[in-house]
């Protein structure tokens, strides 16, 4: 069984290699011989992993990594949250189909009596959102019924004016539109408890920030649109779509946006920044039903730990889980590819890369090819294709600006000994 996992994960190595060699040599190859391209395309069908197995539970060892090492990476959690800088912390590592650790740590609210926290406890992602959203709009990228560069303003009429109908769709993705971080009116809207088509509305009218496709600056407007176009497609709301389209299918049971039909005091509380105003915090705040329940686009998901391995596991078999497809193996690649080339700054379609900006919570040993995103509560979810390794770690407070998801990250990838 373990020479079996060795050689499958060197199967997938090879492969993810091949893209990567394919991204950087296709004009060489569009100019070779036509017996040397069907070569190349045999070799690259020989390179494609095969059916990858669900994920389960197993010893360290068995997936080429030290029991040792991811102890005292989990230790780390452990420690902050006897420190007090979080109170709530999950973490779950896999290599190749293995879950090699899952773990929780702390309580689920602070008050006295509160449940403990468990390896499949919910916690709110933050920003992790985002490549959601943009898995959902790409569903409908795959279908044919939305073009990458087709501008925005062809899905959304009223996004018009001024240079907005340069935004192609694969700019409000890789964070290069030129729109604002949030609209204006952001805080007023949050008072006000406005329904998310408020935040639509102020958006299209926005000023912009720069001329679209000229630099970049990470936003969340942008992925607002993004969800958007795939309610207004398919005449579902986003939430709903990604209940059916993805959660479903990958038995993601602990995972909705917004509250789905988890119960707040049984999801993980958000530790807010000290000084925060308390009359804004009971209104809009993190932990206030209005905003756990908004739904946004941006930010507004739920979901565990292991959840979120099952999601980074489609991701690295090329799109499909269980048997499920969940988006095509093109549609994968353009994520995980950087979409800003001349810019200098690497972003894929949703996902941010091992050198996007803000992507320093991955750690410094990742390799190039790892891809994942993270969020403002202290969450990271990120998969290192050429290692074939996932790590989600979950907590409730951005600690020290994302420096022990750093310090676990590294610590993770250091366990791995073959």
């Amino acid at each position: 069984m373990h020479m079996k996992r060795l050689l499958k994960a060197s199967r997938m190595a090879r492969f993810w290699q091949a893209v990567s060699l394919g991204r950087s040599s296709c004009a060489t190859r569009r100019q070779s011989p036509a017996p040397l391209r069907i070569l190349c395309c045999a070799l690259t069908l020989a390179l494609t992993p095969t059916q990858a197995a669900d994920l389960t539970a197993g010893s360290p060892a068995s997936a080429g990594m030290s029991a040792a090492g991811l102890d005292a990476a989990a230790e780390l959690l452990d420690a902050e949250v006897r420190k007090g800088g979080i109170t709530a912390a999950s973490i779950a590592v896999v290599r190749h189909d293995t879950v090699v650790l899952s773990r929780g740590y702390g309580r689920l609210w602070p008050e006295a009596g509160s449940e403990t926290v468990e390896p499949d406890s919910i916690f709110l992602l933050a920003s992790i959102t985002k490549p959601l959203t943009a898995c959902a709009l790409m569903r409908l990228v795959d279908r044919g019924l939305v073009s990458l560069d087709d501008p925005v303003e062809r899905y959304i009429p009223e996004f018009t004016g001024g240079e907005r109908g340069k935004i192609l769709v694969r700019h409000i993705l890789s964070h290069i539109s030129g729109l604002p971080s949030m609209p204006p009116e952001d805080r007023e809207l949050r008072r006000a408890n406005a329904p998310l088509s408020r935040w639509v509305e102020r958006t299209v009218v926005a000023p912009l920030v720069f001329s679209p496709g000229t630099r970049y600056q990470y936003q969340s407007a942008g992925l607002l649109l993004a969800g958007e176009i795939v309610e207004r497609l398919t005449a579902m709301r986003l939430r709903d779509y990604l209940q059916q389209q993805i959660f479903a299918p990958l038995h993601m049971s602990r995972s909705a946006l917004g509250m789905g039909s988890f119960e707040l005091k049984k999801t993980v509380w958000v530790k807010e920044s000290a000084g925060s105003n308390p009359d804004d915090l009971k209104r809009f705040g993190a932990n206030s039903p209005y905003w756990r329940d908004q739904g946004h686009p941006w930010g507004g998901m739920h979901s565990s730990a292991m959840d979120l391995a099952v999601l980074m596991r489609m991701m690295l078999n090329g799109g499909e889980y269980s048997g499920k497809r969940i988006l095509s193996r093109a549609a994968v690649e353009a994520m995980t590819r950087d979409q800003n080339r001349g810019l200098n700054a690497p972003y894929g379609l949703g996902w941010a890369l091992a050198k996007s900006s803000g992507a320093a919570r991955f750690g410094e040993l990742v390799s190039d090819a790892t891809f994942g995103h993270t969020g403002a509560t202290g969450t990271v979810a990120w998969a290192d294709p050429r290692r074939d390794l996932i790590c989600v770690i979950l907590t409730n407070h951005k600690v020290d600006a994302g420096r022990l998801l750093r310090q676990v990250s590294n610590s993770v990838v250091a366990s791995v000994v073959e």
